[in-house]
């Protein structure tokens, strides 16, 4: 079974709320741009790729029902594009495909209303296909780094959970199990959220890829050994100089591997490459709820009154980054050549 994250069935988008895997599968429907906003505030769905595609259907959602003036129509787009924009600060896939549909809207205002509303969905299904054909390219690039019987390490979840399908770091791993023989992966727990331990295993288990699920404080000692081949994360935001933010864990998993001399890939669409962003100092950071690391499933672990620090992502240099995978190749250092090179082409 190949889960998709979300669904647009013409009316309303339908997402799987990620908080109940991998125990229970639940349908959660948007109708509106609230529901969207509530969707990816609250980490029902997560994963930059999925959050910009969702963000997406939540603009058309946002203005489906509206009938005024053209002028009045793009006000009222670019307030919902400012509230969804609004959800999760550090994943530029949001802001990249709300700002993407506005000006898709902004360009055609001389059409009649009903025939923008109707290309801004056609905008949404594009940007939807166009991701799950990117993250195939992704893994088909990716595969080209490994070969028979190497082990990938990876963190967070990355897979069809977190795009439109297929996957990014996950489908370098997907890609390399379908070409070569022996691929297996580790992978990290990923606290607080546990989206390895929870959502990768899970989609790996389910493709039949061999894995082990090793808690984050294992890394090091597992690379130590000799049994990691390389390691494949994914991304949240990338800053022209190849700086790049991701889950919490992933720039300790770029220290351990540089020192053991084990490759660091990025896997990532072009999309998620901010070009306002000089390097990685500039990138928002999300703090999360204390209730995060304070408890687990619910249960408190930890005791009454503690202070929490919580930042979701954290940020890599870009000099212990070996080769960002893109969906037009591979970038080599110097990243911040390379990056201008594909974005201009």
């Amino acid at each position: 079974m190949d889960l998709k994250s979300l669904r647009f069935d013409g009316k309303v988008l339908h997402v799987i709320d990620q908080r109940h895997l991998p125990f229970e599968v639940i349908d959660v429907v948007c109708s509106t741009e609230k529901d969207v906003w509530e969707a990816i505030k609250l980490m029902k769905i997560r994963g930059a790729p999925a959050i910009g595609v969702a963000a997406a259907y939540g603009m058309y959602l946002g203005i489906k029902e509206t009938s005024v003036n053209t002028e009045a129509f793009l006000e009222k787009l670019k307030e919902v594009k400012n509230y969804l924009d609004s959800a999760r600060p550090t994943a530029i896939n949001l802001k990249w495909a709300t700002q993407r549909i506005f000006a898709y809207a902004n360009q055609h205002i001389e059409k009649p209303l009903n025939e923008i509303k109707s290309g801004i969905l056609n905008e949404a299904k594009k940007i939807e296909k166009e991701d799950f054909d990117a993250n195939f390219r992704i893994g088909e690039s990716g595969s080209q780094l490994f070969k028979d019987n190497d082990t990938i390490m990876t963190i967070c979840n990355s897979g069809s959970l977190a795009t439109a399908g297929y996957g990014t770091a996950f489908g370098v791993i997907r890609r390399s199990f379908e070409k070569y023989k022996g691929i297996k992966a580790i992978v990290l727990e990923t606290r607080p959220y546990l989206q390895g331990a929870r959502l990768t295993a899970f989609e790996l288990k389910e493709l039949g890829i061999p894995f082990h699920l090793i808690t984050d404080s294992m890394a090091g000692f597992i690379m130590a050994k000799g049994l990691v081949n390389g390691v494949v994360v994914g991304a949240d935001r990338i800053a022209i100089n190849g700086d790049t933010a991701n889950k919490i864990g992933t720039y300790t998993l770029a220290v351990l591997a540089n020192y053991h001399n084990i490759p660091f890939y990025v896997a990532a669409p072009l999309s998620t490459v901010d070009i306002h962003i000089v390097s990685g100092k500039d990138i928002p950071i999300e703090e999360r709820d204390p209730n995060e690391v304070t408890h687990c499933n619910g249960k408190r672990i930890a005791p009454e009154g503690v202070e929490v620090y919580n930042p979701a992502f954290d940020l890599t240099p870009n000099e212990l980054i070996k080769a960002i995978i893109t969906e037009k190749g591979i970038l080599k250092q110097p990243f911040k050549e390379s990056i201008k090179r594909i974005l201009e082409e």
